[in-house]
């Protein structure tokens, strides 16, 4: 039954704070990644790359940090969030500045891969601390403003990153993100409080223990195959999206920042409103209408060829719409799943298989999608086909999540 909460718990001032500033690293995180997409049409001719050789940068950067995440989810809960989070952002904000000096496919394969094995770790500290921090009825809010990073890499980092690209090189963005990401490092470290409430609680007496008791517990097991169902199909999308745009759809390489700008316009207001909403009216209503829409929308997507800008724009924006409206309720149904002592290994291994699915997926699109002797990508519907359906799988999965979570409530 779907129920209306009458009043929602206002955020103290350092709540606020807290998440954006878990907001901002993860935009950070992200517009790190997402970058790839959009200048994959100017690497790629750049450094002489095909098909699949920026697949497999896409791949391995998502396999390094899967395995990142699989190596420290057993010491994950041992140490204060915030010192962890430090470390982490520190390797992150070095791999991106090697990325942005690399001149050479063999340099920026490298780059990526230490790139992934701190970046893959960060969104797990991240959701841990947001879990910590937010009681379960405000958490749909809190993972409506954090995954609003996503909208906001495309509202002012993709545009800008794609800008200096075009102006500068390829190279420029991740210049100035590993300039801005060392600055965020100093926030962090001189106004960020410790994390330190899940110390209290007693832990297995090795770290391959606290590992091994997470993986064994019934009730995370729905929640991992789950993100890995839900990983499968984006990253297999996400990754040729710009060489799509341009290529498929005939619209010029100069208009793909108005694309991603008025798209993520559109996703930074509906993000909030998508929280709020799963805080109101139930995660697991949302989450439905979300993996409806998402599966409507990217049937039409990659269908379309040699469409008009503004129905490029369109397409994208509610397309996006759909996606945030699964991910945002999902994170924080998920969020309440491991207890607190294995809050922190329970998302490093979520990270982990998240990030290795979605090493898999970008893996296949590689040898699935084909570029023609026209310049056109081939067989991407049947990357759409694939997000459809373990959308549809996954939407039973999340069903699992939420009756194990009644069951434990009641």
């Amino acid at each position: 039954m779907i129920t209306a909460v009458p009043a929602l718990t206002p955020f103290s001032r350092y709540q606020k704070f807290v998440v954006g500033l878990l907001a901002t690293l993860q935009f950070a995180v992200i517009i790190d990644f997402m970058l790839m997409a959009p200048l994959g049409a100017m690497i790629m001719p750049a450094l002489s790359m095909t098909a699949q050789q920026f697949s497999l940068v896409v791949s391995l950067y998502a396999f390094s940090a899967g395995v990142s995440g699989l190596l420290t989810a057993g010491f994950a809960d041992r140490f204060d969030r915030k010192k962890l989070l430090l470390f982490f952002y520190s390797g992150f904000v070095v791999g991106t500045l090697w990325c942005g000096l690399a001149n050479s496919f063999e340099t920026l394969l490298l780059a990526r891969v230490v790139t992934g094995l701190f970046a893959g770790v960060i969104g797990s500290i991240v959701l841990a601390i947001a879990a910590d921090l937010f009681a379960p009825q405000s958490r749909g809010r809190v993972m409506g403003v954090i995954q609003t990073a996503f909208a906001a890499s495309q509202v002012l980092g993709l545009p800008v990153g794609l800008y200096l690209a075009n102006h500068w090189g390829w190279h420029a963005p991740f210049l100035l993100l590993a300039a801005m990401g060392a600055a965020g490092g100093l926030v962090i470290l001189l106004t960020m409080r410790p994390v330190t409430g899940h110390l209290a609680a007693q832990q297995e007496h090795s770290a391959f223990g606290h590992l091994l008791n997470t993986l064994a517990t019934p009730q995370h097991w729905a929640a991992f195959a789950a993100t890995a169902l839900l990983t499968t199909g984006g990253f297999m999308l996400m990754p040729f999206s710009s060489a799509f745009t341009v290529n498929n759809l005939g619209i010029d390489t100069a208009s793909l920042p108005t694309v991603y700008l008025l798209t993520g316009l559109c996703t930074i207001v509906t993000g909030p409103l998508i929280g709020r909403a799963s805080d109101g009216f139930g995660k697991l209503p949302v989450f439905y209408v979300g993996s409806a829409l998402t599966i409507v929308m990217v049937t039409i997507y990659t269908h379309l060829s040699n469409v008009p800008l503004p129905w490029v724009i369109l397409v994208n924006a509610v397309l996006f719409v759909g996606i945030f409206s699964r991910l945002i309720p999902f994170q924080a149904m998920v969020a309440g799943v491991p207890e607190p002592s294995h809050r922190g290994a329970f998302n490093a291994v979520s990270s982990a298989i998240q990030q290795l699915s979605g090493g898999f997926a970008a893996l296949l699109a590689g040898h699935v999608v084909v570029i023609g002797v026209d310049g056109k990508l081939q067989h991407f519907e049947v990357v759409g086909y694939v997000l459809s359906a373990t959308t549809l799988v996954a939407g039973y999965l999340v069903w699992r999540v939420q009756q194990g979570l009644l069951r434990r409530t009641a």
